[in-house]
């Protein structure tokens, strides 16, 4: 269990490496579209909807190295002063009664929603957008597949906690 649970840490590892590069990218365009604003008065639509879809990415992408991490929104009054196996047991618990369900109902819908986008050819509405808008709404799909993978991996990480006789 412990190969696994290192082998999903490791994937978890390589997407948020890849998804931080998103935010430099993001700074980029955003540095270019100011430019352009300021010197020429002026802004392409297409680089605003570039800028929604990378923060979109960012975000969804990096939603399991968060958790990995622990970066994600927690209140820590009580859990901070617990023991590694009451906070595997609370880990846990949550995991397989809040983040599991929530993962799939918003996989279940997100999935449904972009195929359907897929199969129009939905773009942009606005002129000069950007093509292929299911593209982002798979983005949806995809981050909280991620983040079910690593939920996944921290629920079998809380199991192997709670199963050792000294931590």
């Amino acid at each position: 269990m412990e190969k696994l649970i290192k082998t999903m840490n490791n994937i978890t590892e390589k997407v948020g490496e890849i998804s931080s590069w998103l935010a430099v990218f993001m700074v980029v365009i955003i540095s270019l579209d100011v430019i352009i604003r300021y010197l020429f008065q002026f802004t392409f639509i297409w680089i605003v909807e570039l800028e929604i879809y990378l923060f979109g990415f960012m975000f969804l992408l990096g939603s399991g190295y968060a958790l990995k991490h622990e970066k994600h929104v927690r209140v820590d009054v009580f859990y901070s002063k617990m023991t590694n196996k009451n906070k595997a047991f609370i880990d846990l618990f949550g995991g397989l009664f809040y983040m599991v369900p929530w993962c799939w109902v918003v996989m279940s819908g997100s999935w449904k929603y972009a195929y359907s986008s897929l199969l129009m050819g939905e773009s942009s509405p606005q002129p000069g957008g950007l093509p292929a808008l299911y593209i982002l709404k798979f983005a949806i799909f995809l981050g909280f597949s991620l983040l079910l993978f690593q939920g996944i991996a921290q629920l079998l990480n809380s199991v192997n906690i709670l199963l050792k006789k000294k931590v």
